[in-house]
Order: structure tokens, then sequence, then C-alpha cells
């Protein structure tokens, strides 16, 4: 088939080079705008780009889809078949859904109608979910609330970090796709509409829903680390530093001390309190401008006295 592709981040890049392996001809990539990127904010291009350009296609940027015109004139000359959707970041106008043959056909990394939204698989970890998937869709108008196509399950390991899931998913939607633009073009794709009285919003992770609030049991701590691990990745203040967390475990102790509060009572492990006084170690911490390191590393350089209440 001849297919318009539209994605942006890592996750999207799997089911570009499935759809190219299947051999569909793909004649447009859109993705996201360059961002600004690392200490020097130089501008970097998104990773469906930077893929699309080394296999010689086409490729747009725009800001918006609004400019009707533009992209009816792009549609037009391209005249795709279907359009594959994967983490693009942007909703797409009715005309553009509507203009190819097949639709437009949506890749979400979510066990659909739980978890619409631009941060499936993050808030699946946060919210401490054992199972989640895959789905393929056709895309409506409304977010996320196409009808179903297939769908895939998988388990979540007590211990797995979203960015682990996202690396087990990606693969496991490209060939989820692979199998739909089989049955969309042979006519034979099911078509079931979603149960919309189940669903579930997993709305955008912002920089401050990383922020450790220490009131809460040490599982939703430690599932809120796994969740923005590897970003924006969870954080608390020490003094006026913030210091991220990129693994902990929950200690299965009763310590009797106030959220927050450090234990000392080993040199090698930075133990503190939460809801009811139950305890998590801290494994693996990163200070301000410093290396991730564990615990006992950053102890070595970084005393913190018994009792102090981190923020």
């Amino acid at each position: 088939m001849r297919i318009l592709f539209m994605g942006t981040p890592d996750f999207a890049v799997a089911s570009l080079k499935r759809i190219l392996s299947d051999g569909h001809e793909v004649c447009a990539v859109f993705s996201r705008e360059d961002k600004p990127k690392g200490r020097g904010m130089k501008l970097t291009p998104p990773p469906v780009k930077l893929f699309a350009e080394e296999h010689g296609l086409p490729v747009f940027q725009p800001k918006n889809l609004s400019d009707e015109t533009w992209v009816r004139e792009i549609l037009s000359e391209k005249k795709p078949d279907v359009i594959v959707v994967v983490a693009y970041g942007r909703i797409l106008p009715s005309f553009v859904l509507e203009f190819p043959k097949y639709g437009a056909i949506n890749v979400h990394g979510s066990l659909l109608p739980r978890y619409r939204g631009a941060a499936p698989i993050q808030r699946a970890v946060i919210n401490g979910e054992t199972v989640t998937g895959v789905t393929t869709m056709y895309m409506s108008r409304d977010l996320d609330a196409g009808d179903i196509i297939l769908t895939r399950e998988t388990g979540i390991a007590p211990n797995e970090t979203a960015g682990e899931l996202f690396e087990r998913l990606a693969p496991m939607g490209a060939e989820l796709l692979s199998e739909t633009l089989t049955l969309v073009n042979k006519g034979e794709a099911p078509r079931a509409p979603q149960n919309h009285m189940l669903s579930t919003y997993a709305p955008p992770i912002r920089k401050e829903d990383a922020h450790i609030a220490w009131s809460k049991t040490p599982r939703e701590i430690v599932n809120l680390i796994r969740g923005t691990n590897p970003c924006p990745t969870a954080f608390f203040m020490l003094g006026d530093e913030p210091v991220k967390i990129h693994s902990a475990s929950v200690s299965g102790k009763i310590r009797y001390a106030p959220p927050g509060a450090v234990i000392g009572d080993d040199d090698k492990l930075l133990e503190v309190a939460c809801l009811r006084g139950e305890t998590i170690y801290l494994n693996e911490i990163q200070a301000r401008g410093g290396r991730k390191m564990t615990s006992e590393e950053y102890l070595r350089g970084h005393k913190i006295k018994a009792g102090t209440i981190l923020k």
C-alpha cells in the first residue's frame, strides 16, 4: 500500500521501519519540528525525521495542520491509500482523517479504551498497572476514541521502568501494525467500537508531576520513580537543590518517622520515611550537574544527617 506516515519519537521509528521492511511504499513522512536540546540548546531533529532522511523519504514538519490548503496540496500530490499515525503528537483535522480511501490508522501504547492520551505508557507504570499492551485503531475526531482493529497484551514487571516498557512495546506495536495493514489491504480488518464508559485519560507528564510527595505510600513513590524514568525523572529537594531519583525499592520496614525524614542508621543506604513511617531505599540518585550514582557513592560526598526532612 501507499502510506503517509506521521510520527515523532523513537517509539514510532520501529513502526516506520516495519512498514518499509514489509514492502509498502512510504510516500511522505510528517514529524514534529526540530527542538533545542542539551546545554547548548542545539536544534535537534526528532528520531523519525532522522530515520526517514536516512532512507530517502520526503519529510514535512508543519508547526500545525490548520493550513488546510497547504496540507490538502500535499495529500493530493502524494495520494496515500492510508495514513499511519504513531506518537505524532498533534491532533489531525477531519479532512486529513477522511482523505485516504482506507482512512487513518493509529498505533497506541495501551489497551484502549484505557489510557487514552499522550502518556499511556508512563501513566500505566505510575498507576501500578501489571498489564498493558498496544492497540491499532481507526482514528476519529475524538482523542483515541476510534474503532479498535487489533490489540496485543503484555505484563508489566514489578521493577520495570517506563523507558524499558517503551522499548518492549515499540516492536510489539510495529508487529501489530504489520498485521493490521495486511488485514486492511485485504478488506478483512475488524472494527470494534470502544466502550467509552470504560475510558481513562493519560495526560502528558509535566516536570512538576515528577516531584516526590513523601506523604504517599512507598509503592506509590516507587511507581512514580519507575514511571518517570528516564524522563522527566523523579526528584526531591535537598535544601534548594533538586536531586533526581533513578531507582528505588520498598524496604518493608516501619520506622515511625515523619514523611520525608532521612533514616541514618546505615551510611551505605539512603532510606527515607513515607506514609505511616514505612520507608523506601533510594538506590540510584543524581545531584544537579553530577552523574548518576548509587546512594552509597552519593553519601560518601554528601553527608545527610539523620532526621533531615526532604522536601
